[in-house]
């Protein structure tokens, strides 16, 4: 099971694709974390938190459509590290600047960033499985998550130890453009490919195939969108656990998450993406009522690590069949998927802020078990490649 490890981190095109997707995830770990001091410090309940939330999946999902005509004209090498680049430049704009409408604006910059190094960055994955004949997918998720686990958990003890919020992201924003700067060769070195046939779609409606998996793809991005917004919420409100434990619980999350990915790739060829799929979210759901109905810094830290274990491989599984649906132009399956599915993303924080608003928090949460169970019933039907 550890050789496809040792092939990933000895393979220097996988390894630096790898480090822009654990900066993505970094970048991601560190935000979530702050999202209870945002919450403070423009005074906004649940709803009102949700509706602000809005504001990076809904800029993400209108720019997603766009992302193929910008590969196409500029490549998927350079829209990578310029999207990182530009991720990294803006990210301290949601809690450093003074007013709410620019922090709504400042998400909304991050979210246009994410849509173009998105897909930009899983299709270099998929030319380089393609190119060099290696199944890298899964691991590649995995450095998101692991960077995702290691932001959380740094922004939580600097929490702690109460370093002023712009000291910090600033610091983070300086490291993921140094590092950016120093994968850019390797990254350059991946041999360029037409995201698209001549004449192809740059975007297409998705075929009764791709919409099996987009269903499945939206239930997975609502919980993954529950858990990046809302866990550092739902341990200071409902656990009330003090600033050092606000942040592991999306960091035990983002754990198990990598965990799972860093050995997808050998699980999935073995027991196959329609087990994998199903057997995760049972997984999930279960987590989330560990969490919710044993309320308790350690019981909450365990079932969002459960979750995360759960969610693991449905991003790789998903975004690997959707690049691969016969009859659809070269890319236009993952994009065309990835504008669908982040509907996830853009209904569940607000979805979950206004049931959190109208009932409370735990009620919110636990209904995303339910979308987990739904998730592992539609996987055992969807045709997948």
């Amino acid at each position: 099971m550890t050789t496809h490890l040792k092939t990933y981190f000895t393979h220097s095109r996988s390894l630096a694709i790898g480090a822009v997707f654990a900066s993505v995830g970094f970048l991601f770990g560190n935000w979530v974390t702050w999202i209870p001091y945002v919450k403070e410090k423009y005074n906004l309940d649940d709803a009102q938190l949700g509706l602000l939330l809005l504001s990076l999946p809904f800029a993400s999902t209108l720019s997603n459509p766009l992302s193929t005509l910008v590969i196409n004209r500029f490549g998927i090498r350079n829209t990578t590290i310029v999207g990182l680049m530009g991720m990294a430049a803006v990210f301290s704009l949601p809690v450093n600047v003074p007013y709410l409408w620019m922090t709504s604006v400042a998400l909304g910059l991050m979210g246009i960033g994410i849509a173009f190094t998105n897909v930009a960055m899983n299709t270099c994955v998929t030319t380089i499985e393609r190119q060099d004949g290696i199944h890298i997918m899964s691991t590649s998720h995995g450095m998101f998550s692991a960077g995702g686990m290691v932001g959380s958990a740094l922004a939580s003890i600097l929490m702690g130890f109460k370093i002023p919020p712009t000291l910090h992201i600033a610091a983070i924003s300086i490291f993921v453009l140094t590092l950016a700067m120093l994968v850019r060769p390797v990254i350059m070195s991946i041999h360029e490919e037409k995201m698209q046939s001549e004449g192809g779609a740059k975007f297409a409606w998705p075929n009764k195939v791709l919409m099996g998996m987009i269903a499945i793809s939206l239930c997975t991005n609502i919980t993954e969108g529950t858990m990046a917004d809302w866990t550092a919420v739902y341990m200071r409100d409902v656990v009330k656990s003090n600033d050092f434990f606000m942040g592991w619980a999306f960091a035990s999350y983002a754990f198990f998450m990598a965990s799972g990915r860093f050995v997808g790739d050998a699980l999935i060829p073995q027991y196959g993406s329609r087990k994998i799929l199903v057997g995760g979210g049972l997984l999930a759901s279960f987590g989330i009522f560990i969490a919710v109905f044993l309320p308790y810094t350690i019981t909450a830290i365990i079932g969002f690590g459960l979750v995360g274990a759960g969610v693991s491989c449905g991003a790789p599984i998903l975004y690997g069949s959707a690049a691969r649906v016969p009859g659809m132009a070269k890319g236009a399956g993952l994009a065309t998927m990835n504008t669908f599915s982040l509907a996830g993303f853009l209904a569940g924080p607000a979805l979950i802020g206004v049931l959190s608003h109208e009932v409370n928090l735990s009620f919110a949460i636990g209904t995303v078990a339910v979308l987990a169970l739904i998730w592992a019933l539609l996987s055992n039907r969807a045709r997948l490649y």
